[in-house]
């Protein structure tokens, strides 16, 4: 009776696995569509364009999804994944994401408090200029231009001729960031410690020179925390998850063996 049995099991074992053969092609080229897949799909739809999708556009959507996955077998049954590095990028940032989402707890307010003190400096706000300027163009003559002009308002005469400037003449409670970004770098540094209400310069920036009347100055501060609390929980959960990713790494790269020609040449 055992040895019959055993015969029965044996003899289902084959056909189960000539089926498997047989039909392995035929398997390959099922595809089945979740329906949350296809939900998930009208859901983004109806965010980007605003209304439901009629049975025209669910035709669309769902033909569209089966022929993308068709065109993704058919890429894998040519092997176009291999040695692809904006493949391997994606999926590189695919398990970092899913790495990084693993953390779902909110920091609490000790860390929060704890991670603003030691980066204090990151949110510091800058100080702000609020001026008018006469601006001379570096490609007529712009430093003895301005040189003349600044002598001309010491003596209290405003008839010389400067240049329009593409950003305008008055700028009100700009950063030095802004102020560096519409001048050039470090143009800003001029405008420290300077008075209120009187013409400086000239000074030289990346067009040109400039004649400066500073009208109001904000000083610079360290916000308190819950002034910038939003930022800074945002910035320490985005340092807990690059944490995360790296310990996930740290701990599988003892797994892999790197192997590089010790002949190449750079």
């Amino acid at each position: 009776m055992k040895y019959k049995l055993s015969i029965f099991f044996i003899i289902g074992i084959l056909i189960y696995l000539i089926d498997i053969s047989l039909n392995s092609d035929e398997n390959i080229k099922d595809i089945y569509i979740s329906d949350q897949e296809i939900t998930s799909l009208i859901n983004a739809w109806k965010s980007q364009v605003g209304r439901n999708p009629n049975d025209d556009e669910i035709s669309r959507i769902i033909t569209n999804l089966v022929e993308e996955e068709i065109l993704y077998r058919e890429a894998l049954l040519l092997g176009l994944d291999k040695e692809d590095r904006i493949i391997k990028r994606r999926l590189g940032q695919k398990i970092s994401f899913l790495k990084q989402e693993t953390l779902t707890e909110n920091p609490s307010n000790e860390e929060l408090i704890e991670y603003f003190e030691l980066n204090k400096d990151n949110y510091y706000i800058n100080p702000t200029y609020s001026f008018t300027h006469y601006f001379f163009s570096a490609e007529n003559n712009s430093e003895t231009r301005a040189n003349n002009a600044y002598q001309d308002i010491k003596n209290n005469n405003f008839e010389f001729q400067s240049d329009p400037f593409f950003l305008g003449k008055n700028f009100i409670e700009k950063s030095v960031n802004e102020i560096d970004r519409n001048f050039g770098i470090n143009f800003s540094l001029n405008l420290n410690d300077q008075g209120i209400n009187k013409w400086i310069g000239p000074y030289k920036s990346a067009y040109g020179h400039h004649l400066v009347l500073i009208r109001n100055t904000n000083p610079g501060y360290y916000p308190p925390l819950t002034e910038v609390l939003d930022k800074v929980e945002l910035n320490l959960l985005t340092a807990k998850k690059e944490e995360s990713l790296k310990r996930f790494l740290d701990e599988v790269k003892s797994e892999y063996k790197v192997i590089i020609n010790p002949n190449l040449k750079f």
